[in-house]
């Protein structure tokens, strides 16, 4: 009896490799050849991939427009994805699209155009997240780069290819008591 294919998913099969493809627009992935390496990707009876990782990095991409459409077009099992490289791209923002991926682990965003620190607080909702790279953005440059990351993401292991220590969550935290103002309570006048 044959394992069904979503038990074959596995962050073990080679990536989904689109990168240094001079890629503008994700629908371009549905033409392109993704690159071959040393081991071959499985596909399911339908012909689609059986992995959890999607390389797209070094092309010039600047939004994620139709990304769910064309990853299911592209993957058998497109939410057990793990691993989402887009480093290297012209993003200026973290697309929504990204944390509707549950299962996501590790996600690169270094070297795009990201200028907004608060961008960071939309990846709070991805339980798995563990790793996750934002240097070479804009928003490196901002005061409290990695405290504040830290404090939006406390289950993050990796951050910009650092391990993330018990010493880094605690000065995160003594960060954020010190420059992130709670929010404020307000009581109803007819509650007087």
């Amino acid at each position: 009896m044959s394992k069904p294919d979503y038990m074959n998913t596995s962050v073990q099969e080679p990536p989904l490799d689109y990168s240094f493809r001079s890629i503008h627009v994700i629908q371009d992935l549905t033409s392109e050849e993704p690159r071959t390496g040393l081991r071959p990707i499985r596909h399911s009876k339908s012909g689609k991939s059986l992995t959890q990782s999607l390389w797209l990095n070094n092309n010039v991409l600047n939004d994620l427009r139709d990304f769910s459409h064309v990853v299911s077009l592209l993957l058998e099992h497109p939410e057990n994805l793990a691993w989402i490289d887009l480093s290297f791209n012209d993003l200026t923002s973290i697309d929504p699209v990204l944390t509707t991926f549950f299962n996501l682990s590790v996600l690169y965003l270094h070297g795009n155009s990201i200028q907004r620190l608060g961008e960071v607080n939309k990846l709070a909702v991805l339980p798995r997240l563990r790793s996750l790279t934002l240097h070479g953005n804009p928003i490196e440059e901002e005061k409290g780069y990695r405290q504040y990351v830290l404090c939006t993401l406390p289950r993050i292991t990796t951050f910009d290819f650092s391990g993330v220590t018990k010493a880094d969550h605690a000065s995160a935290e003594v960060w954020k008591r010190m420059n992130i103002k709670p929010k404020k309570v307000r009581i109803k006048q007819n509650a007087l």
